[in-house]
Protein backbone atom coordinates (compact mmCIF):
# COMPACT_ATOMS: atom_id res chain seq x y z
CA UNK A 1 0.00 0.00 0.00
CA UNK A 2 1.22 3.50 -0.84
CA UNK A 3 2.29 5.53 1.98
CA UNK A 4 0.63 9.41 2.66
CA UNK A 5 2.65 11.60 0.80
CA UNK A 6 2.92 14.70 2.99
CA UNK A 7 3.95 17.12 0.71
CA UNK A 8 3.10 19.21 -2.66
CA UNK A 9 4.69 16.95 -5.49
CA UNK A 10 5.92 16.66 -8.94
CA UNK A 11 6.66 13.26 -10.61
CA UNK A 12 8.43 12.38 -13.63
CA UNK A 13 7.47 9.26 -15.10
CA UNK A 14 4.18 7.13 -16.28
CA UNK A 15 1.26 8.36 -14.49
CA UNK A 16 -0.02 4.53 -14.30
CA UNK A 17 3.13 3.19 -12.72
CA UNK A 18 2.93 6.44 -10.57
CA UNK A 19 -0.54 6.60 -9.20
CA UNK A 20 0.32 2.74 -8.26
CA UNK A 21 3.45 3.08 -6.22
CA UNK A 22 2.82 6.20 -4.68
CA UNK A 23 -0.87 7.75 -4.38
CA UNK A 24 -2.80 5.98 -1.73
CA UNK A 25 -6.46 4.56 -1.82
CA UNK A 26 -9.27 7.81 -1.24
CA UNK A 27 -6.36 9.82 -0.93
CA UNK A 28 -7.08 13.01 -3.34
CA UNK A 29 -10.54 15.81 -3.60
CA UNK A 30 -10.77 16.42 -7.36
CA UNK A 31 -8.71 15.02 -10.42
CA UNK A 32 -8.53 16.77 -13.65
CA UNK A 33 -6.69 15.29 -16.70
CA UNK A 34 -6.64 16.61 -20.02
CA UNK A 35 -4.85 13.36 -22.10
CA UNK A 36 -3.34 14.27 -25.18
CA UNK A 37 -5.78 13.44 -27.36
CA UNK A 38 -5.75 11.18 -30.76
CA UNK A 39 -5.29 14.07 -32.97
CA UNK A 40 -2.60 12.14 -34.93
CA UNK A 41 -0.11 15.57 -35.04
CA UNK A 42 2.92 16.44 -32.96
CA UNK A 43 2.67 19.60 -31.15
CA UNK A 44 5.63 22.00 -30.43
CA UNK A 45 6.53 24.65 -27.59
CA UNK A 46 7.56 27.45 -29.63
CA UNK A 47 9.36 30.18 -27.31
CA UNK A 48 9.51 33.77 -27.72
CA UNK A 49 12.77 35.42 -27.82
CA UNK A 50 13.31 39.27 -25.99
CA UNK A 51 11.73 41.22 -28.71
CA UNK A 52 8.93 38.84 -28.78
CA UNK A 53 9.22 37.36 -32.11
CA UNK A 54 9.07 33.59 -32.30
CA UNK A 55 12.32 31.61 -31.77
CA UNK A 56 13.86 29.54 -34.69
CA UNK A 57 13.92 27.07 -32.69
CA UNK A 58 11.41 24.34 -32.07
CA UNK A 59 10.53 21.72 -29.29
CA UNK A 60 8.57 18.91 -29.81
CA UNK A 61 6.43 18.28 -26.31
CA UNK A 62 5.44 15.04 -27.11
CA UNK A 63 3.68 12.90 -29.85
CA UNK A 64 -0.09 12.66 -29.20
CA UNK A 65 -0.35 9.76 -31.86
CA UNK A 66 -0.98 6.55 -30.70
CA UNK A 67 -0.53 3.16 -32.41
CA UNK A 68 -1.90 0.02 -32.18
CA UNK A 69 1.62 -2.22 -31.22
CA UNK A 70 2.59 -4.59 -28.79
CA UNK A 71 2.03 -2.82 -25.82
CA UNK A 72 -1.03 -1.63 -26.49
CA UNK A 73 -2.09 -5.61 -27.31
CA UNK A 74 -0.98 -6.61 -24.06
CA UNK A 75 -2.50 -3.54 -22.12
CA UNK A 76 -5.67 -5.05 -23.96
CA UNK A 77 -5.22 -8.39 -22.63
CA UNK A 78 -4.66 -7.53 -19.57
CA UNK A 79 -7.53 -5.19 -19.81
CA UNK A 80 -10.02 -8.11 -20.64
CA UNK A 81 -8.67 -11.25 -18.56
CA UNK A 82 -7.70 -9.44 -15.18
CA UNK A 83 -9.61 -6.01 -15.11
CA UNK A 84 -12.88 -5.20 -14.01
CA UNK A 85 -15.67 -6.84 -15.16
CA UNK A 86 -17.02 -3.69 -16.51
CA UNK A 87 -14.47 -2.34 -17.94
CA UNK A 88 -13.33 -5.63 -19.73
CA UNK A 89 -17.07 -6.00 -21.12
CA UNK A 90 -16.73 -2.13 -22.72
CA UNK A 91 -13.10 -2.50 -24.05
CA UNK A 92 -14.03 -5.84 -26.11
CA UNK A 93 -17.06 -4.18 -27.19
CA UNK A 94 -15.10 -1.03 -28.49
CA UNK A 95 -12.59 -3.37 -30.03
CA UNK A 96 -15.57 -5.34 -31.81
CA UNK A 97 -16.22 -1.95 -33.08
CA UNK A 98 -12.80 0.39 -34.24
CA UNK A 99 -10.96 -2.34 -34.60
CA UNK A 100 -7.40 -2.52 -33.90
CA UNK A 101 -6.42 1.46 -34.58
CA UNK A 102 -5.41 4.37 -33.26
CA UNK A 103 -8.15 5.53 -31.36
CA UNK A 104 -8.30 1.78 -30.12
CA UNK A 105 -4.63 2.55 -28.56
CA UNK A 106 -5.38 5.63 -27.45
CA UNK A 107 -8.38 4.05 -25.39
CA UNK A 108 -6.41 1.14 -24.36
CA UNK A 109 -4.40 3.82 -22.91
CA UNK A 110 -6.87 5.75 -21.01
CA UNK A 111 -8.50 2.74 -19.26
CA UNK A 112 -6.07 1.46 -16.42
CA UNK A 113 -5.29 5.21 -15.82
CA UNK A 114 -9.21 5.79 -15.12
CA UNK A 115 -9.72 3.26 -13.15
CA UNK A 116 -6.30 4.13 -10.76
CA UNK A 117 -8.16 7.40 -10.77
CA UNK A 118 -11.15 5.74 -9.39
CA UNK A 119 -9.21 4.12 -7.11
CA UNK A 120 -7.47 7.59 -5.24
CA UNK A 121 -10.84 9.53 -5.59
CA UNK A 122 -12.47 10.34 -2.25
CA UNK A 123 -16.00 9.26 -1.51
CA UNK A 124 -16.61 13.05 -2.31
CA UNK A 125 -14.24 13.40 -5.02
CA UNK A 126 -14.89 14.62 -8.53
CA UNK A 127 -12.76 13.95 -12.33
CA UNK A 128 -13.22 16.03 -14.71
CA UNK A 129 -11.88 14.59 -18.28
CA UNK A 130 -10.90 17.13 -20.54
CA UNK A 131 -11.70 15.73 -24.14
CA UNK A 132 -11.81 16.52 -27.90
CA UNK A 133 -15.25 15.58 -29.25
CA UNK A 134 -13.78 12.80 -31.71
CA UNK A 135 -13.49 10.85 -28.85
CA UNK A 136 -15.53 12.19 -26.30
CA UNK A 137 -18.18 9.74 -26.71
CA UNK A 138 -15.90 6.87 -26.04
CA UNK A 139 -14.17 7.86 -22.96
CA UNK A 140 -17.93 8.46 -21.66
CA UNK A 141 -18.34 4.45 -22.34
CA UNK A 142 -15.31 4.06 -20.19
CA UNK A 143 -16.33 6.62 -17.46
CA UNK A 144 -19.42 4.69 -17.03
CA UNK A 145 -18.22 1.63 -17.02
CA UNK A 146 -15.95 2.68 -14.04
CA UNK A 147 -17.84 5.10 -12.02
CA UNK A 148 -21.45 3.69 -12.84
CA UNK A 149 -23.35 5.49 -15.65
CA UNK A 150 -25.46 7.28 -12.32
CA UNK A 151 -22.08 9.04 -11.28
CA UNK A 152 -22.02 10.93 -14.35
CA UNK A 153 -22.74 15.22 -13.30
CA UNK A 154 -22.50 17.08 -16.59
CA UNK A 155 -20.75 17.68 -19.67
CA UNK A 156 -19.32 20.96 -19.85
CA UNK A 157 -18.91 22.98 -22.98
CA UNK A 158 -16.08 24.99 -23.24
CA UNK A 159 -16.32 27.06 -25.99
CA UNK A 160 -13.84 29.81 -27.43
CA UNK A 161 -12.99 32.06 -30.49
CA UNK A 162 -10.14 30.68 -32.98
CA UNK A 163 -8.61 32.35 -36.28
CA UNK A 164 -11.33 30.11 -38.65
CA UNK A 165 -10.24 27.22 -41.07
CA UNK A 166 -10.48 26.58 -44.01
CA UNK A 167 -12.38 23.02 -44.10
CA UNK A 168 -15.72 22.78 -45.47
CA UNK A 169 -17.71 22.12 -41.93
CA UNK A 170 -18.49 23.82 -38.81
CA UNK A 171 -15.40 25.60 -37.49
CA UNK A 172 -15.08 23.39 -34.50
CA UNK A 173 -14.52 26.00 -31.25
CA UNK A 174 -15.11 23.61 -28.31
CA UNK A 175 -13.95 20.97 -26.20
CA UNK A 176 -15.91 19.41 -23.34
CA UNK A 177 -15.06 17.98 -20.18
CA UNK A 178 -16.96 15.08 -18.46
CA UNK A 179 -17.67 15.73 -15.13
CA UNK A 180 -17.75 12.57 -12.69
CA UNK A 181 -18.60 11.86 -9.05
CA UNK A 182 -17.11 9.55 -7.16
CA UNK A 183 -20.12 9.06 -4.77
CA UNK A 184 -23.98 10.48 -4.11
CA UNK A 185 -22.82 13.51 -2.31
CA UNK A 186 -19.69 14.94 -4.27
CA UNK A 187 -18.15 18.38 -2.85
CA UNK A 188 -20.33 21.11 -4.93
CA UNK A 189 -19.72 24.80 -4.85
CA UNK A 190 -22.30 26.88 -6.88
CA UNK A 191 -20.46 29.68 -8.45
CA UNK A 192 -21.69 32.60 -10.15
CA UNK A 193 -21.44 34.89 -13.64
CA UNK A 194 -22.89 37.92 -14.47
CA UNK A 195 -26.85 37.67 -15.97
CA UNK A 196 -27.37 39.12 -19.07
CA UNK A 197 -28.72 42.95 -19.64
CA UNK A 198 -32.08 41.48 -20.70
CA UNK A 199 -31.88 39.52 -17.88
CA UNK A 200 -31.09 42.01 -15.22
CA UNK A 201 -33.97 43.98 -17.05
CA UNK A 202 -36.58 41.61 -16.48
CA UNK A 203 -35.77 40.88 -12.83
CA UNK A 204 -34.89 44.78 -11.34
CA UNK A 205 -36.34 45.54 -8.45
CA UNK A 206 -37.29 41.82 -8.07
CA UNK A 207 -35.26 40.55 -5.78
CA UNK A 208 -32.67 37.48 -6.73
CA UNK A 209 -35.86 34.85 -7.32
CA UNK A 210 -33.40 32.40 -8.90
CA UNK A 211 -31.01 31.78 -6.00
CA UNK A 212 -31.52 33.70 -2.53
CA UNK A 213 -28.32 32.41 -1.43
CA UNK A 214 -26.19 33.46 -4.00
CA UNK A 215 -24.25 37.12 -4.08
CA UNK A 216 -26.17 39.68 -5.97
CA UNK A 217 -25.16 41.90 -8.63
CA UNK A 218 -27.03 45.24 -8.73
CA UNK A 219 -28.17 47.68 -11.89
CA UNK A 220 -28.71 51.30 -10.78
CA UNK A 221 -29.85 50.94 -7.03
CA UNK A 222 -31.84 47.63 -7.18
CA UNK A 223 -30.91 43.94 -6.09
CA UNK A 224 -30.44 41.49 -9.22
CA UNK A 225 -29.63 37.87 -9.12
CA UNK A 226 -26.66 36.40 -10.08
CA UNK A 227 -26.53 33.42 -12.79
CA UNK A 228 -25.13 29.74 -11.99
CA UNK A 229 -22.84 28.72 -13.81
CA UNK A 230 -24.40 26.79 -16.60
CA UNK A 231 -22.36 24.10 -18.70
CA UNK A 232 -21.14 26.05 -21.81
CA UNK A 233 -18.36 28.25 -20.04
CA UNK A 234 -17.34 31.12 -22.75
CA UNK A 235 -13.23 31.49 -22.42
CA UNK A 236 -11.07 32.30 -24.32
CA UNK A 237 -8.84 29.70 -25.96
CA UNK A 238 -5.68 32.03 -24.73
CA UNK A 239 -4.48 32.70 -21.71
CA UNK A 240 -5.81 35.26 -19.48
CA UNK A 241 -2.44 37.61 -20.38
CA UNK A 242 0.68 37.58 -22.26
CA UNK A 243 2.34 36.93 -19.22
CA UNK A 244 0.61 33.99 -18.83
CA UNK A 245 0.88 32.19 -21.97
CA UNK A 246 4.28 30.07 -21.77
CA UNK A 247 3.91 29.03 -25.44
CA UNK A 248 3.14 25.41 -24.55
CA UNK A 249 0.97 24.00 -27.31
CA UNK A 250 -1.89 23.26 -25.53
CA UNK A 251 -1.90 25.19 -22.64
CA UNK A 252 -4.81 26.37 -20.96
CA UNK A 253 -6.50 29.21 -19.24
CA UNK A 254 -6.12 29.81 -15.56
CA UNK A 255 -9.69 30.87 -15.35
CA UNK A 256 -10.71 27.18 -16.50
CA UNK A 257 -9.39 25.65 -13.82
CA UNK A 258 -10.17 28.00 -11.24
CA UNK A 259 -13.63 27.15 -12.35
CA UNK A 260 -13.06 23.63 -11.85
CA UNK A 261 -11.43 23.65 -8.58
CA UNK A 262 -13.52 26.34 -7.42
CA UNK A 263 -16.75 24.48 -7.52
CA UNK A 264 -15.42 20.74 -7.06
CA UNK A 265 -12.98 21.58 -4.07
CA UNK A 266 -12.17 23.22 -0.69
CA UNK A 267 -9.08 25.22 0.53
CA UNK A 268 -6.58 22.26 1.58
CA UNK A 269 -7.73 19.34 -0.44
CA UNK A 270 -5.68 17.80 -2.89
CA UNK A 271 -6.00 18.43 -6.32
CA UNK A 272 -4.21 15.52 -8.97
CA UNK A 273 -3.38 16.20 -12.39
CA UNK A 274 -1.55 13.13 -14.23
CA UNK A 275 -0.96 14.94 -17.40
CA UNK A 276 0.47 18.20 -15.92
CA UNK A 277 2.04 19.32 -18.70
CA UNK A 278 3.09 23.36 -18.61
CA UNK A 279 1.19 23.28 -14.73
CA UNK A 280 -2.21 25.18 -15.14
CA UNK A 281 -3.91 22.98 -12.97
CA UNK A 282 -0.73 23.01 -10.36
CA UNK A 283 -0.43 26.98 -10.90
CA UNK A 284 -4.49 27.32 -9.75
CA UNK A 285 -4.08 25.34 -7.40
CA UNK A 286 -1.90 26.38 -5.25
CA UNK A 287 -2.81 29.83 -6.09
CA UNK A 288 -6.55 28.84 -4.33
CA UNK A 289 -4.93 27.01 -1.61
CA UNK A 290 -5.29 23.95 -2.47
CA UNK A 291 -2.81 21.21 -1.99
CA UNK A 292 -1.55 19.25 -5.65
CA UNK A 293 0.27 16.60 -7.28
CA UNK A 294 1.38 16.82 -10.75
CA UNK A 295 2.28 14.11 -13.14
CA UNK A 296 3.91 14.55 -16.89
CA UNK A 297 6.28 12.05 -18.43
CA UNK A 298 8.31 14.75 -20.24
CA UNK A 299 11.79 16.76 -18.84
CA UNK A 300 10.77 19.48 -20.28
CA UNK A 301 7.03 19.67 -19.32
CA UNK A 302 8.40 18.80 -15.36
CA UNK A 303 11.51 21.87 -16.32
CA UNK A 304 8.42 24.33 -17.40
CA UNK A 305 6.41 23.75 -14.63
CA UNK A 306 9.20 24.07 -11.77
CA UNK A 307 9.96 27.36 -14.02
CA UNK A 308 6.18 28.88 -13.48
CA UNK A 309 5.67 27.77 -9.79
CA UNK A 310 8.91 29.65 -8.74
CA UNK A 311 7.90 32.83 -11.03
CA UNK A 312 4.48 32.69 -9.54
CA UNK A 313 5.10 31.82 -5.77
CA UNK A 314 8.61 32.55 -5.12
CA UNK A 315 8.67 31.30 -1.94
CA UNK A 316 7.18 28.12 -2.76
CA UNK A 317 8.42 24.41 -1.32
CA UNK A 318 7.41 20.92 -3.37
CA UNK A 319 9.14 18.12 -4.40
CA UNK A 320 10.32 16.82 -7.46
CA UNK A 321 10.42 12.69 -7.80
CA UNK A 322 11.23 11.13 -11.01
CA UNK A 323 14.41 12.99 -11.87
CA UNK A 324 18.31 11.72 -11.41
CA UNK A 325 19.52 12.37 -8.26
CA UNK A 326 23.31 10.74 -8.90
CA UNK A 327 25.82 9.99 -11.99
CA UNK A 328 24.91 7.16 -12.80
CA UNK A 329 20.85 7.92 -12.88
CA UNK A 330 22.48 11.12 -15.39
CA UNK A 331 24.21 8.72 -17.47
CA UNK A 332 21.35 6.38 -18.20
CA UNK A 333 18.97 9.09 -18.74
CA UNK A 334 21.24 10.36 -21.35
CA UNK A 335 22.01 7.08 -23.00
CA UNK A 336 17.61 6.40 -23.23
CA UNK A 337 16.90 10.08 -24.30
CA UNK A 338 19.55 12.77 -24.75
CA UNK A 339 16.99 15.40 -25.75
CA UNK A 340 15.01 14.63 -22.41
CA UNK A 341 18.25 14.96 -20.62
CA UNK A 342 19.28 18.01 -22.12
CA UNK A 343 15.68 19.91 -21.03
CA UNK A 344 16.70 18.00 -17.45
CA UNK A 345 20.40 19.63 -17.82
CA UNK A 346 18.83 22.75 -18.36
CA UNK A 347 16.87 22.96 -15.69
CA UNK A 348 19.10 22.15 -13.29
CA UNK A 349 20.49 26.00 -14.51
CA UNK A 350 16.80 27.39 -14.81
CA UNK A 351 18.09 28.06 -18.46
CA UNK A 352 15.26 28.69 -21.11
CA UNK A 353 15.39 25.16 -23.56
CA UNK A 354 16.11 26.44 -27.13
CA UNK A 355 17.16 23.58 -28.87
CA UNK A 356 15.14 21.51 -30.73
CA UNK A 357 14.61 17.37 -31.68
CA UNK A 358 16.07 15.85 -34.68
CA UNK A 359 15.26 12.33 -36.72
CA UNK A 360 12.88 10.36 -36.44
CA UNK A 361 9.23 10.78 -34.62
CA UNK A 362 10.28 13.87 -32.80
CA UNK A 363 10.63 15.87 -35.85
CA UNK A 364 13.76 18.07 -37.72
CA UNK A 365 16.10 19.84 -34.84
CA UNK A 366 15.64 23.29 -34.66
CA UNK A 367 17.82 26.07 -35.84
CA UNK A 368 19.43 26.56 -32.46
CA UNK A 369 22.82 28.15 -33.41
CA UNK A 370 24.89 26.30 -30.96
CA UNK A 371 22.40 27.50 -28.06
CA UNK A 372 20.46 25.12 -26.01
CA UNK A 373 19.12 27.35 -23.04
CA UNK A 374 19.28 30.71 -22.26
CA UNK A 375 19.13 32.32 -18.89
CA UNK A 376 18.63 35.94 -18.45
CA UNK A 377 19.13 38.15 -15.68
CA UNK A 378 19.17 42.12 -15.19
CA UNK A 379 22.67 44.40 -14.99
CA UNK A 380 21.71 47.81 -14.41
CA UNK A 381 18.53 49.89 -13.96
CA UNK A 382 17.32 50.36 -17.28
CA UNK A 383 15.37 46.67 -17.02
CA UNK A 384 17.43 45.80 -20.40
CA UNK A 385 18.28 41.95 -19.96
CA UNK A 386 21.31 40.59 -20.70
CA UNK A 387 21.73 36.58 -21.71
CA UNK A 388 23.91 33.36 -20.82
CA UNK A 389 24.05 31.23 -23.44
CA UNK A 390 24.35 27.99 -22.61
CA UNK A 391 25.24 24.29 -24.38
CA UNK A 392 24.66 20.94 -23.32
CA UNK A 393 27.06 18.00 -24.50
CA UNK A 394 26.10 14.33 -23.23
CA UNK A 395 29.24 12.73 -25.11
CA UNK A 396 32.93 13.01 -25.40
CA UNK A 397 34.19 17.13 -25.35
CA UNK A 398 37.24 18.59 -26.48
CA UNK A 399 38.88 22.39 -26.70
CA UNK A 400 37.56 22.72 -29.67
CA UNK A 401 33.91 23.02 -28.00
CA UNK A 402 34.56 25.64 -26.05
CA UNK A 403 36.14 27.61 -28.91
CA UNK A 404 33.34 27.02 -30.12
CA UNK A 405 31.22 28.08 -27.60
CA UNK A 406 33.49 31.75 -27.77
CA UNK A 407 32.42 31.96 -31.14
CA UNK A 408 28.08 31.94 -30.17
CA UNK A 409 28.96 33.76 -27.65
CA UNK A 410 30.14 36.59 -29.24
CA UNK A 411 28.02 36.28 -32.19
CA UNK A 412 24.57 35.87 -29.87
CA UNK A 413 25.80 39.12 -27.96
CA UNK A 414 25.83 37.09 -24.99
CA UNK A 415 27.21 38.62 -21.75
CA UNK A 416 28.16 34.90 -20.48
CA UNK A 417 29.03 31.58 -22.06
CA UNK A 418 28.24 28.23 -19.92
CA UNK A 419 29.26 24.69 -20.71
CA UNK A 420 27.50 22.00 -19.32
CA UNK A 421 29.22 18.49 -19.47
CA UNK A 422 28.31 15.12 -18.23
CA UNK A 423 32.03 13.99 -18.84
CA UNK A 424 34.89 15.88 -16.84
CA UNK A 425 36.80 18.44 -19.20
CA UNK A 426 39.95 18.38 -20.24
CA UNK A 427 42.67 20.84 -18.56
CA UNK A 428 43.12 22.19 -22.28
CA UNK A 429 39.34 23.06 -22.17
CA UNK A 430 39.97 24.60 -18.28
CA UNK A 431 42.36 26.28 -20.05
CA UNK A 432 41.20 27.87 -23.06
CA UNK A 433 37.66 28.91 -21.00
CA UNK A 434 40.13 30.65 -18.97
CA UNK A 435 41.26 32.72 -21.58
CA UNK A 436 38.36 34.37 -22.76
CA UNK A 437 38.77 37.06 -19.62
CA UNK A 438 35.70 38.27 -17.71
CA UNK A 439 32.60 40.00 -18.18
CA UNK A 440 32.14 42.93 -15.89
CA UNK A 441 28.85 43.75 -14.38
CA UNK A 442 28.09 47.48 -14.29
CA UNK A 443 24.69 46.89 -12.08
CA UNK A 444 26.63 44.40 -9.76
CA UNK A 445 30.47 46.10 -10.00
CA UNK A 446 31.46 42.55 -10.44
CA UNK A 447 33.57 40.56 -12.79
CA UNK A 448 32.31 37.21 -13.81
CA UNK A 449 34.22 34.29 -16.07
CA UNK A 450 32.98 34.87 -19.55
CA UNK A 451 32.97 30.89 -20.52
CA UNK A 452 32.18 28.92 -18.04
CA UNK A 453 32.39 25.19 -17.75
CA UNK A 454 30.14 23.09 -15.43
CA UNK A 455 29.45 19.47 -14.92
CA UNK A 456 26.65 17.71 -13.94
CA UNK A 457 28.27 16.05 -11.21
CA UNK A 458 29.25 19.49 -9.94
CA UNK A 459 25.42 20.20 -10.24
CA UNK A 460 24.54 17.98 -8.70
CA UNK A 461 26.61 18.77 -5.45
CA UNK A 462 25.28 22.29 -5.62
CA UNK A 463 27.54 24.38 -7.92
CA UNK A 464 25.83 27.54 -9.51
CA UNK A 465 26.85 29.47 -12.60
CA UNK A 466 28.61 32.80 -11.73
CA UNK A 467 26.39 35.49 -12.75
CA UNK A 468 24.44 38.65 -11.72
CA UNK A 469 21.40 37.13 -10.25
CA UNK A 470 18.80 35.97 -12.71
CA UNK A 471 15.95 37.40 -14.11
CA UNK A 472 12.74 35.27 -14.72
CA UNK A 473 13.91 32.93 -17.16
CA UNK A 474 10.44 32.80 -19.17
CA UNK A 475 8.19 35.94 -18.99
CA UNK A 476 8.04 37.24 -16.12
CA UNK A 477 4.67 35.85 -14.44
CA UNK A 478 1.95 38.16 -11.96
CA UNK A 479 3.79 37.53 -8.73
CA UNK A 480 0.99 35.91 -6.24
CA UNK A 481 -0.54 38.00 -3.64
CA UNK A 482 1.04 36.91 0.10
CA UNK A 483 -2.48 35.35 0.60
CA UNK A 484 -2.69 33.09 -2.54
CA UNK A 485 0.92 32.57 -2.22
CA UNK A 486 0.43 30.68 1.00
CA UNK A 487 1.99 27.02 1.21
CA UNK A 488 -0.62 24.38 2.71
CA UNK A 489 0.57 21.55 4.69
CA UNK A 490 0.02 18.55 2.71
CA UNK A 491 -0.94 15.31 4.71
CA UNK A 492 -3.14 13.24 2.82
CA UNK A 493 -4.02 10.71 5.65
Amino acid sequence: MPQPITSNTLFYGDNLAIMREYIPDASVDLVYLDPPFNSNRNYNVLFKDESGRDSDAQITAFEDTWHWNEVAERTYQALVTAGQERVARVISALRNILGTNQMMAYLVMMAPRLVELDRVLQPTGSIYLHCDPTASHYLKLLLDAIFGPAQFRSEIIWSYRRWPSKTPNYQHMHDVLLYYAKGEHPTFNVLHEPASASFLRRFKGKGNRLDPGATTKRATDDETPGMPLRDVWELSILAGSSAERLGYPTQKPLALLERVIQTSSNPGDVVLDPFAGCGTTVAAAQQLGRRWIGIDITHLSIAILKYRLDGLFPAIQYRVLGEPQDMGAARQLAADDRYQFQFWALSLLRAKPLGGQEGGKSGKKGRDRGVDGVINFLDDSSGKAQRAVVQVKSGHVQPGDIRDLKGTVSREEAAIGVFLTLEAPSKEMLTEAISSGYYHSPGWGQDYPRIQILTIAQLLDGAEIQMPPQSSTFKQLAKATPATAAQPTLDLD
